[in-house]
């Protein structure tokens, strides 16, 4: 919007920069699960088997 000083949007743009980087940052470094690895056949054998 041009009628709004510029002043006025350096605040904004700032906060939306260290928001935006402290999101990638935490997304990151936190990892909220660990994708489970199915290539181990000895977990699979003791499940029954549902075939018929």
């Amino acid at each position: 919007m041009p009628q709004m000083s510029p002043l006025l949007w350096l605040p904004l743009y700032l906060f939306f920069l260290t928001a935006l980087m402290l999101f990638l940052v935490l997304n990151y470094f936190i990892k909220p699960f660990e994708i489970m690895n199915s290539s181990n056949p000895s977990e699979n054998v003791n499940q029954p088997s549902w075939k018929l």
